[in-house]
């Protein structure tokens, strides 16, 4: 089954919100573990720093200790008792740090054990001490405990145990916190690639996705133009949509509108035919009443009614000619020529041998191309624009220039006479139908003529204009599109 348009990309987005969501909870999960191992390092630290912190407060009471004891002195007895004090907060927030690992709370205990012991010892040192009487006569009790005690290093095997307990102590936060760190180092890196990864994916489909719906519709919407254009140039062609979507309904209607107007311009081809012949056949008539009354009774005519019979056989010609001109006009774009190689310079010198009188100077320019184009369509423009300057030339000896010149995308044509020129003002008006300057001139003319130049130039995306001004000759210039086939020689 075939999806419409709107499903197509409604999925393209369903999958990018799909992967957007994955990628979502991959990195809060990732982000979950680096907290936590961030968490925990900075935990690590409050522990190394509190063992630093009870390690020297028990090196410093034992420091004391040893002091009171060789000098008798009781202010070593003051930081002695502070520091019983103030390590009591830190052994507590300790153990609560370290209450998740069981074996960094069983070595903390042995610590602790330790040092409850050395303070047993050290207090009861210090309690003899006190009771001696006299400060030169040693007690019993303390000599007792001299003598058991300090002089054995009791203290001092204690103190080195304590201090070899911190150590393991610490030895073993050290490699759980180096593990941790390599474990943050490594989930910081996982979230970097799964994050970078995740979002080139997203990434992808999103583009993907957008060029895809992209391309079909362009490609689409491209033939659809492309069917318009051709109907608007009397191509009634159809567009093939095997889609069965939103566009098709677009599709199916420019279908049945070219259906439509092929058939219409058919008829209506068909009825101007009819309407074309219907009225040459009368005009004919005419022409030929007006020619048999000149061979019965030309004798019997005078020299007026003579210019009034020419008169009427010129009017007939010219209403025959626009006749012929409007169906002309009608057929421009609806039939497509040929792509043929076209010598300019044997075409030219073809048009103007058929329709330039002798009298005529006519000068074609060295450069005149080999082109690839539609031969009879600029048959017709060269042709319709040599009879305009032979039309109005004037009371001058006839010249006619022709030159060209290649510019980006084609060929500019240049077609310069000496004629009786055109007013500014009516440089736009003479290539709108039946425009025509006859009635100041006195020249026969159906007006239809720059009509066809301008359409046949314009439906080949090219354009036209006049220079000129009254009494000094005109040059229509234009510009043909076509491609450069060889240089003349």
């Amino acid at each position: 089954m075939k999806l419409r348009l709107s499903g197509k990309i409604i999925a393209s987005f369903s999958l990018i919100i799909i992967f957007s969501f994955i990628s979502f909870g991959v990195n809060l999960k990732l982000s979950s573990d680096v907290n936590r191992d961030t968490e925990y390092l900075t935990k690590s630290e409050a522990i190394i720093r509190n063992s630093a912190k009870i390690h020297k407060s028990i090196l410093e009471m034992q420091s004391n200790f040893r002091g009171y004891l060789l000098t008798e002195n009781k202010s070593f007895l003051d930081p002695y008792y502070s520091s019983i004090k103030e390590m009591s907060g830190i052994v507590d927030e300790q153990r609560k740090l370290i209450s998740d690992s069981p074996k960094q709370v069983k070595r903390f205990n042995e610590i602790q054990k330790l040092h409850n012991q050395w303070l047993t010892y050290a207090n009861t040192l210090i309690e003899a001490k006190f009771k001696q009487i006299d400060p030169k006569i040693i007690s019993k009790e303390y000599e007792i405990l001299f003598e058991q005690k300090l002089r054995k290093e009791f203290g001092k095997k204690m103190t080195d145990e304590i201090s070899y307990k911190f150590r393991e102590f610490d030895k073993a936060e050290y490699r759980v916190r180096k593990a941790r760190r390599e474990k943050l180092s490594e989930s910081i890196a996982i979230a970097k690639k799964v994050t970078m990864l995740l979002a080139i994916i997203t990434i992808s489909v999103g583009v993907l996705s957008a060029f895809y719906i992209t391309h079909i519709i362009i490609k689409r919407i491209k033939s659809m133009v492309r069917l318009a254009d051709n109907i608007s140039k009397g191509r009634f062609e159809a567009i093939e949509d095997l889609e069965k979507d939103e566009l098709s309904q677009l599709s199916d209607s420019l279908n049945v509108m070219s259906e439509k107007l092929k058939k219409s311009f058919s008829e209506l081809d068909n009825y101007a035919y009819v309407v074309s012949h219907d009225l040459k056949v009368p005009l004919r008539g005419i022409y030929n009443l007006a020619h048999w009354m000149e061979e019965d009774y030309g004798n019997e005519l005078s020299p007026e009614m003579h210019k009034y019979l020419d008169k009427l056989k010129g009017r007939v010609e010219r209403m025959e000619s626009l006749i012929n001109g409007l169906l002309e006009y009608s057929k421009i774009g609806r039939t497509s020529q040929p792509l043929e190689q076209v010598n300019m310079n044997e075409l030219l010198v073809d048009i103007v041998d058929s329709i330039v009188p002798e009298d005529f100077e006519v000068r074609l320019s060295d450069n005149l191309p080999v082109i690839f184009t539609e031969r009879l369509r600029i048959q017709q423009v060269f042709s319709n624009l040599i009879s305009n300057s032979v039309k109005y030339k004037g009371n001058k000896s006839g010249l006619i220039t022709i030159t060209s010149k290649e510019v980006s995308d084609g060929f500019e044509f240049t077609v310069e006479d000496n004629g009786v020129g055109i007013s500014p003002e009516y440089h736009n008006k003479i290539f709108g139908l039946f425009q025509t300057l006859r009635e100041k001139h006195e020249v026969e003319s159906t007006g239809i003529g720059l009509s066809i130049v301008k359409k046949i130039i314009e439906d080949n995306k090219g354009s036209i204009r006049v220079v000129s001004d009254e009494g000094v000759g005109a040059s229509f210039i234009f510009k043909w599109p076509a491609i450069k086939v060889v240089s003349p020689v």
